[in-house]
């Protein structure tokens, strides 16, 4: 069971792991950081006690960590009570979902054995906004996507931002970095008997629910915001596939974009 302790001081050492978050120098989930990975507000925290990550203390409200109550019964952390002043002077800010729970990350799988295992993969490229991020993860644990992989120049998935935006989900979805040069090391994904399949609004390619996809093992590859994959990228993949869309408009959002394409290739979900 967790011990609930109240903490009037916002210099308490005991929750040094939860200070100053707005602070991009000191901030735990940046590179160079402590590595933590914090969640925020009660759906997330109970998912992150539920996830693989070793959760190292709790920091909430008491009526916040009253909801969370039955899941700090099972658990042996601590768990820091104290008002919602308090807690903003130690966080940096007000938080109005008024608890945080922070962990050590655990080690990533290793990317062949995602995509050996995989029907459906998520590939991606330049993908560095932290809310695209994390909302694509989310779209992934919903519609079935066994796992992401991150080539070059994406985010942290494990950054507060992401975790929150996806609400949690980037803590139960497999990710894992693409070894090698890219987009060579997509070769990886070919030798483990996946389709590498681009994402693109280029007129010149397939609609996605014509190109066949559906119930084939797949390596879906989505670029940045903007720009999209690299002529690189495109060039690498195995076939090119587009999302129709009304007159006017160019492109969606890659999260929105992913989650279509996930529900035109994932098996179905029950």
């Amino acid at each position: 069971m967790a011990t609930i302790t109240h903490i009037p001081d916002p210099d308490d050492p005991r929750i040094d792991d939860f200070r100053d978050l707005t602070n991009a120098d000191r901030r735990p989930d940046r590179p160079g950081g402590r590595g933590l990975v914090i969640a925020e507000g009660v759906v997330v925290v109970r998912r992150l006690l539920d996830s693989r990550y070793p959760v190292r203390s709790l920091l909430g409200v008491s009526r916040r960590l009253a909801e969370l109550a039955d899941d700090l019964a099972t658990i042996d952390v601590p768990a820091y009570q104290t008002d919602a002043d308090t807690m903003a002077a130690a966080v940096g800010f007000h938080l109005n979902r008024g608890v945080l729970a922070v962990a050590d990350r655990a080690p990533v799988p290793d990317a062949a054995t995602l995509a050996r295992c995989a029907q459906v993969l998520a590939v991606l490229e330049g993908v560095g906004d932290h809310e695209n991020l994390g909302a694509l993860f989310r779209n992934a644990a919903a519609l079935g996507v066994d796992g992401v992989l991150l080539g070059p120049r994406c985010s942290d998935p494990l950054y507060r931002r992401s975790v929150r935006v996806s609400m949690g989900h980037v803590l139960r979805v497999p990710f894992a970095p693409l070894p090698g040069d890219w987009p060579g090391c997509l070769d990886l994904l070919r030798a483990c008997g996946l389709r590498v399949v681009a994402l693109t609004p280029m007129p010149e390619a397939r609609p996605i629910a014509a190109a066949g996809l559906a119930g084939r093992r797949v390596a879906l590859l989505l670029g940045a915001e903007g720009p999209g994959l690299s002529a690189a990228a495109l060039a690498a993949a195995d076939v090119r596939v587009r999302i129709p869309m009304a007159g006017g408009v160019d492109s969606l959002n890659v999260a929105t974009a992913a989650a279509v394409a996930f529900h035109a290739v994932a098996p179905a979900v029950p």
